[in-house]
């Protein structure tokens, strides 16, 4: 398998000549603290420090230069030195990332050698989508759901605008793949009713993701009040809305009941760095079939031989529906994989 390159194979600047070498002996930073990551903004990192305790703090911080070829992302967990009292003026300094559950990466398109960390350390990917104004972009939505299984995280499809179209098709599209899904409800007042949302983002760290005009930065307002982000307006001529959010943001929920992480709006999310084999490996059932498959088998309808076409049609009768379905959502998201976004 061709292993995608990214930031770590970014060559840096030789020193000039006739420099002195640098010692490769690097501190152990024994008094480091540890921060997490809930904003970043041009080489600047916010930190929380502290952060399950009633005293906890923010810290501004920079990378050390041993840092300079690894990205620090929201959501990371990193060690800091320096002044980390957060008091105004103060600047703290970056010396490690600690190791990462999860990331959650793209690529600029299904071309691009090199892949970007959107965010590191989250439970759970919410695809925010409106049923209406744009008009829901299955394409896209399948795509961010092959990201998040290759990361390792839940999928949670947020339908937004319920009161503009039905939900029912998108719903059942997308229940074959075991995404869990909530349709937000809009009050009469004008505001968004978030209950169900906060009942499945509870106690989890979540990144939000979706195209612009979707209203995910609407609620993100909703589920935190003070959150303040700034939210766009859909062009009529277009259909599409403007970038709003213009970088990633980790937020608490209200009585510290968890994460959310705001991302900007998307336009295409590449998927260079994931390999079919990693989608099938996403649903347990099906990749045990496909161990039966001849060697080099690509699982698509046209592939010859794919076993998971006689485990559909070897099915009882009262399975065989299910079966099928859950065959022709994998196979959506393996063309997801190729297809542009």
């Amino acid at each position: 398998m061709t292993r995608i390159r990214d930031e770590f194979d970014v060559r840096s600047r030789p020193s000039k000549k006739g420099t002195r070498p640098r010692t490769k002996t690097r501190p152990e930073h024994a008094d480091a603290v540890t921060g997490f990551v809930t904003g970043v903004d041009r080489g600047r990192y916010t930190l929380l420090v502290d952060e399950d305790l009633p005293t906890e703090r923010r810290v501004i911080a920079m990378k050390a230069r041993e840092l300079t070829r690894q990205r620090v992302v929201c959501g990371d967990r990193v060690d800091i030195v320096g002044d980390a009292t957060g008091e105004p003026g103060s600047l703290a300094r970056i010396v490690r990332i600690q190791e990462r559950r999860s990331v959650l990466r793209r690529t600029a398109d299904d071309t691009d050698p090199y892949e970007r960390i959107i965010v590191a350390g989250a439970d759970q990917l919410v695809i925010v989508t409106a049923l209406a104004d744009p008009e829901p972009r299955t394409r896209m939505i399948d795509r961010c759901v092959v990201a998040a299984y290759d990361a390792g995280l839940d999928v949670l499809l947020c339908l937004t605008k319920a009161d503009l179209a039905s939900p029912d098709e998108l719903i059942d599209l997308y229940r074959p793949l075991g995404v869990e899904i909530v349709v937000t409800q809009q009050e009469p007042d004008g505001g968004l009713r978030t209950d169900e949302v906060l009942a499945l983002l509870s106690g989890r760290v979540s990144v939000l993701v979706g195209h612009s005009g979707v209203g995910k930065s609407t609620l993100v307002n909703a589920l935190v009040p003070d959150a303040l982000r700034a939210v766009g307006v859909v062009n009529d001529v277009t259909g599409r809305g403007r970038h709003t959010s213009t970088s990633a943001v980790a937020l608490r929920l209200p009585g510290r009941a968890g994460w959310v992480i705001d991302t900007p709006g998307v336009r295409s999310f590449g998927l260079a760095h994931v390999e079919v084999s990693d989608v099938v490996a996403a649903f347990d059932d099906l990749a045990e079939v496909a161990l039966e498959c001849p060697r080099g088998c690509v699982h698509t309808e046209a592939a010859p031989d794919c076993a998971l076409d006689a485990w559909v049609a070897h099915a009882p009768e009262d399975d065989k529906d299910a079966r099928a379905a859950r065959l022709e959502s994998l196979r959506r998201l393996i063309t997801a994989r190729t297809a542009v976004g």
